[in-house]
């Protein structure tokens, strides 16, 4: 039996039929649908963590209990997650423990673009990275056996392109993988000093076990071609090498880290002209110069974006890599959907002037025009820490022109550490959390504020200000961002508290709220065409003959656009 399945979903099929038992993970795109398959397969524990550090270190305690296990997460992810990565090289695992992270060439939806390569790397774990969904699947599988074999951790490096381009898989029986019994092994598993530095002997022991396993199982293979020129790729590279120069002969790495030198060099040897192909960093050519072989590499192909058959093809032939070639198309940058309770907080911001420090999920879009309220984005709950340190620079009345923004689950994810922080050391600043009742950028995931886990089970909701009660602020205030006068106002009462104010703009996302609303029209004898309503940057307003209209088909009743109209022309309708 066949399937058509996206990457992610390969993924997810293959590791089921893998046999792990306990998936953690925290949603980012492009790695989401992995976990949300998983639980719709069901049959397999997987919920949704607090941050990518606590599904690692869920994923680490059941590997170390005996399950297969997995945590999967974005790139920037791998970063919260990288502590327990890095240690549970050196311990080892019982069951197969494996990680999946999904880095984003282009930064389609992601702020940097990291190469997760140099994190396997740094820690000393193999990392597999599949061509296609296909691949996706049988590799999955590998890598628990090799985590097993091995007795390390292992990385399962997805891109964009493949996590979500639909392939045909052909799937395999159900692997046979008890959960094995759990065995007291603190010289293995305590990582004090005494204990690691006979661990790091082993772990560098387990990395040569890793080659000999990926040379048993075929995991890099060569694909004859003309001896002129050689190609030496991975992932999804490979798919564009082989449309660029269908002639050339490839070496298919599927473990771009730790490479088989003796491969590398029969394969170099071969071919009168060889190349190296990777999007991002030259992680393969820094292995392959440490084998005294030296292709065309990063002088010949782009460090920056994601690759295409004709930027490669270009490269090839000595031209510049080319751009994409679809340019006569107008721009669509991503903007807050109509009816979005985020509007009414940004707009808020900016009628205050207030210096706002942004984090990551949709409200980072308030950076955008026509809103323009947000100043700066730099990771996952950095909102808070940042603003107290603008402050402690600026001086002490920065605080009253300032303000933390920051989402629910984000807050959760890792604002609490920062709101303790400057609660602890005493701060004066605001923090504002746009709590929609979701997690929204990434396709409306539940957290620990929802009352919903993963699995659909109904829990006690953890309330945000309950929270914030309990680690010292000392101001707390919930409002409707959506009644503009009163959250202009309770901003405006926040920052010119003393001590750690927290304001809550809760409404839950247009796209999770069910509720009916009245539409809104323009009455075009009233409208005096002065365009404050737009300056919210609604997509269901626009103006026409110097005057105002409103989209019926997209307007969500959310009424910001009355507290913005100076002459009350907006009214409601059907």
């Amino acid at each position: 039996m066949s399937l058509i399945l996206l990457g992610n979903e390969a993924l997810a099929q293959g590791a089921k039929d893998a046999g792990v038992k306990v998936v953690s993970s925290y949603p980012g795109t492009p790695s989401t649908e992995i976990t949300e398959t998983i639980a719709a397969l069901g049959g397999v524990y997987a919920e949704w963590a607090a941050n990518e550090k606590v599904a690692a270190e869920v994923a680490m305690g059941a590997a170390v209990g005996g399950a297969r296990a997995m945590c999967c997460m974005k790139h920037v992810g791998l970063n919260v997650a990288s502590e327990v990565l890095f240690t549970g090289a050196y311990t080892g695992i019982n069951g197969g423990l494996v990680f999946v992270v999904a880095d984003d060439p282009g930064m389609h939806s992601s702020q940097n673009e990291q190469d997760t390569r140099f994190y396997a790397m740094s820690a000393h774990v193999p990392i597999l990275e599949p061509s296609s969904a296909q691949e996706a699947y049988d590799f999955i599988r590998l890598a628990f056996e090799m985590s097993e074999s091995c007795d390390i951790p292992v990385i399962i490096r997805m891109t964009t392109r493949i996590a979500h381009t639909r392939g045909i898989v052909v799937p395999r029986e159900m692997a046979d993988a008890p959960v094995k019994p759990y065995v007291k092994a603190p010289q293995k598993y305590v990582m004090m000093p005494n204990n690691a530095r006979p661990r790091k002997y082993t772990l560098m022991a387990n990395l040569k076990k890793v080659l000999e396993f990926a040379k048993e199982n075929g995991i890099n293979r060569v694909e004859k071609g003309s001896d002129n020129t050689g190609f030496i790729c991975a992932g999804g590279v490979y798919q564009y090498v082989k449309e660029a120069a269908p002639e050339g002969s490839i070496y298919k790495v599927g473990m771009p880290y730790p490479m088989q030198c003796d491969e590398a060099k029969a394969f170099a040897d071969s071919v009168a002209d060889l190349y190296v192909v990777e999007e991002l960093e030259p992680v393969m050519e820094l292995q392959l110069n440490s084998f005294g072989i030296f292709p065309k590499g990063q002088d010949t192909f782009s460090k920056f974006g994601e690759y295409t058959a004709e930027s490669v093809a270009c490269a090839i032939q000595g031209e510049a890599m080319a751009a994409d070639t679809i340019t006569d198309l107008p721009g669509r940058p991503p903007v807050l959907c109509p009816g979005c309770p985020h509007r009414g907080a940004f707009t808020a911001i900016k009628r205050l002037k207030l210096n706002a420090f942004g984090d990551i999920g949709c409200y980072t879009l308030g950076a955008n025009p026509p809103l323009s309220a947000m100043d700066s984005t730099v990771c996952m709950g950095a909102s808070i820490g940042m603003t107290h340190g603008a402050a402690l620079a600026q001086g002490e009345e920065f605080n009253k022109h300032a303000v933390a923004v920051i989402g629910d689950s984000t807050f959760f994810h890792s604002g609490l550490d920062g709101l303790a922080s400057v609660c602890y050391n005493q701060s004066n600043i605001t923090v504002l959390v746009l709590d929609n009742g979701t997690t929204g950028m990434t396709g409306h995931q539940d957290n620990p504020s929802t009352g919903m886990t993963l699995g659909g089970n109904a829990v006690a909701p953890i309330a945000i200000e309950d929270v914030a009660k309990a680690v010292g602020a000392k101001n707390i205030y919930i409002v409707d961002p959506l009644d503009l006068p009163k959250m202009q106002a309770t901003l405006k009462e926040a920052v010119e508290a003393d001590g750690v104010s927290v304001v809550i703009a809760r409404h839950k996302c247009v796209l999770i709220d069910r509720s009916k609303k009245p539409m809104y029209e323009v009455d075009q004898q009233k409208c005096i065409g002065c365009g404050m309503c737009l300056q919210s940057g609604c997509p269901a307003m626009r103006k026409e003959n110097g005057k105002v209209n409103i989209d019926p088909s997209m307007c969500r009743g959310c009424n910001l656009c009355v507290h913005l109209c100076p002459v009350g022309a907006i009214k409601g309708g059907c």
